[in-house]
């Protein structure tokens, strides 16, 4: 079945996404706003779910259509070939949203696109009632501009979901932002790594995977693989062929925290992620860093003073940890902050910036490239 999928992304993103994508070879791959789009079939899926780093989660766009009416929405939706992934016992819920269009209210339109799958389905099946008690097939739809497209959820949890954090500190640092961040910095595994605010130890384990070539999907489960629509062997084989891409090699990764509790949480998911024996983690004060090295980059994500620390306390930990990083050497930096004043309480300008998003919360990405 020749298919296209959609790929959504944290905003500034989509570049590294659809990199990835070419990387694996996929076709027709076109980045947007917020998403990356590629052709393919089955087997492309379960080799994206498997080794996307940066996706959000991965979507079958099954059709799009103008749509300024409930009319036009439910006519729309009933002209789409639902059948070829929903069977006749098939769960289908709907979510979605709508952006700047004339049909605003997203339960009317949720209501509207159930009515007209369950009146496809009924042609197609000879049903008039479904009993839904099989396999979940997640429905969502995306109005923006009058134009809605409907898509399938082939992920379930997010693909930031890796399988290796179920203990988390507050305000966790994404995966998948966390992997954009590593890559962004360029490092590949024959730097010293290290990242002084660790938290859960999210940069560090991504940093590892990274180093490692290790497919960031190997430890969980996608919605799609239940789907009697899709063979499941194709996910065995993603599976299978993902480690042929490793990498070995003796890699220097470090993370670590003022916080004893998150250290040891940082420890158990390095564990989990089976990197524990190459990522080392200590507490440490990072306004005290001296570590040495001959070419190294620290990747961190150190508290915005938003959610965990006072404006002012933040801006006091900026000025410290910018003075412990200028008297080092050999050392680029690449630390996400949203304080506006960062610069100033750091000490110095970034050579570069690039703006991400950690969430909801618009951040900026300061690179020191001494």
């Amino acid at each position: 079945m020749n298919l296209t999928f959609c790929a959504p992304c944290h905003f500034g993103l989509e570049g590294l996404v659809a990199d990835e994508m070419r990387r694996l070879d996929f076709k027709n791959v076109r980045a947007e706003n917020g998403r990356v789009r590629f052709d393919g079939k089955e087997a492309e899926l379960a080799k994206a779910s498997v080794n996307l780093r940066c996706a959000e989660r991965l979507l079958v766009e099954v059709g799009s259509f103008p749509a300024s009416t409930f009319d036009e929405l439910f006519e729309g939706v009933k002209a789409l070939p639902f059948e070829d992934f929903i069977p006749k016992n098939g769960r289908f819920p709907v979510k979605g949203y709508s952006l700047t269009s004339k049909l605003f209210s997203i339960s009317d339109c949720q209501s509207i696109v159930k009515k007209a799958v369950v009146t496809r389905l009924s042609q197609k099946y000879g049903l008039e009632w479904f009993p839904e008690d099989g396999e979940t097939v997640q429905i969502q739809f995306a109005i923006m501009n009058d134009v809605a497209t409907i898509y399938l959820d082939t992920s379930g949890e997010g693909l930031h979901k890796r399988g290796y954090r179920p203990a988390h500190v507050a305000a966790p640092l994404s995966e998948t932002l966390a992997a954009a961040m590593v890559i962004l910095s360029r490092y590949r595994g024959r730097d010293d790594f290290v990242d002084p605010f660790c938290g859960s130890g999210t940069l560090p384990i991504e940093a590892a995977l990274i180093a490692k070539n290790r497919a960031p999907g190997l430890k969980r489960r996608f919605a799609a693989e239940q789907w009697s629509c899709f063979e499941q062997r194709v996910w065995r084989e993603a599976r299978e062929e993902a480690p042929s891409r490793e990498f070995k090699g003796n890699y220097r990764i470090f993370g670590s925290d003022i916080d004893p509790e998150a250290v040891a949480i940082a420890k158990k998911n390095a564990a989990l992620a089976g990197v524990d024996d190459f990522v080392s983690f200590a507490v440490a004060d990072a306004t005290k860093f001296d570590r040495k090295t001959e070419r190294g980059v620290i990747v961190t994500n150190p508290p915005y003073g938003e959610r965990i620390m006072e404006k002012r306390e933040a801006e006091g930990l900026y000025s410290a940890f910018g003075k412990a990083y200028f008297a080092s050497e050999n050392w680029k930096l690449y630390l996400l902050s949203s304080h506006t004043e960062f610069e100033r309480t750091f000490g110095r300008n970034a050579d570069k910036k690039r703006k991400l998003y950690n969430g909801m919360i618009k951040c900026d990405l300061y690179m020191y490239l001494k």
